[in-house]
């Protein structure tokens, strides 16, 4: 039986990874960020014990982005009524499949990671007896869940970065890039629904820690994407026609007015300003940017082949 599963041919046509490939990888890249911040603070802090407004967030954000990654993914197989085929026949030599494998595992940890979070505002029911026992042991869970968080973050990279045949995306930076972008998108992701949605402070302890964090974070993917340039514009033919991308086009557009102002410039320069209106638009930015990164990379990779 012919079980390749056929990414090329869904809702878009043309090239390789399409459109709802890199909402995907938008959406498990912020589902892993936010809930691996959320833990670390936790564990940073000495809180696991606790279901604080981050953690309540960055958990709910993670289970909701991965399901509705998994929804994009799924709609762009050629069959996607046979998606069941990749959750059964696995090839431990493909990224493909290993990325299946820790998908199968992440995505139950941090549903249940978010119902042991929010144990204590809502009414779980009839799972509440095994959410409580989850609960008993949440520290574990917590470290488990954390590993799957930035595998899944870093496998996103893996996953695109084994396109031998062009040159932008064939970075062996590239998953530390969208690990760095997750934790910076997840970051902001999880300091604005903890203060909408869960009455968190703008200026609590755990988000002044949380914005300590976003800089270091921002300078590693700033760094990360600065290797991928001097890589290709000091590299074979091949590479240096790649480079075009950030110098020409559509994609050097999106690029310098998306990732570089929007996703950087704006941030850094309102991070001092005060206000709430300011905090969601600095926290909205990061998020856009680094959406606005994922097509660049994955598009403007695609464009520049081989």
């Amino acid at each position: 039986m012919d079980i390749t599963m056929n990414f090329t041919l869904g809702l878009t046509q043309g090239i390789s990874w399409p459109w709802p490939i890199a909402v995907y990888l938008f959406l498990a890249g912020i589902s892993g960020g936010a809930v691996a911040v959320a833990i670390m603070l936790n564990l940073y802090k000495k809180q696991t014990a606790q279901n604080t407004p981050i953690l309540k967030a960055a958990s709910l954000i993670g289970a909701v982005t991965i399901i509705l990654g998994m929804v994009c993914l799924v709609a762009d197989l050629t069959n996607p009524l046979w998606f069941w085929r990749i959750l059964v026949y696995y090839n431990l030599t493909s990224v493909m499949s290993l990325g299946v494998i820790a998908l199968i595992v992440y995505i139950p940890l941090v549903c249940i990671l978010t119902l042991v979070a929010v144990r204590d505002s809502f009414k779980i029911g009839f799972l509440d007896g095994l959410i409580g026992w989850f609960d008993n042991h949440r520290c574990g869970l917590q470290w488990i869940t954390l590993v799957f968080a930035l595998t899944i973050c870093a496998y996103t990279g893996f996953l695109i970065s084994a396109l031998i045949r062009f040159p932008l995306i064939n970075q062996a930076v590239l998953p530390a890039l969208f690990v760095a972008s997750g934790l910076s998108a997840g970051t902001a992701a999880a300091k604005m629904v903890a203060a909408g949605m869960f009455g968190e402070d703008q200026h609590s302890a755990d988000q002044k820690v949380l914005h300590g964090a976003e800089w270091p974070i921002m300078a590693a993917e700033a760094l990360c994407i600065f290797m991928i340039a001097v890589a290709l514009f000091t590299g074979n033919a091949a590479a240096q026609h790649a480079a075009q991308a950030f110098c020409t086009g559509t994609w050097a557009t999106l690029f310098w007015v998306g990732v570089v102002g929007i996703g950087f410039v704006i941030p850094v320069v309102l991070c001092k300003a005060k206000g709430s209106g300011t905090f969601y638009l600095t926290g909205l930015c990061s998020v856009v940017g680094m959406m606005c990164l994922r097509l660049f990379i994955l598009y403007a990779g695609q464009t520049y082949g081989i």
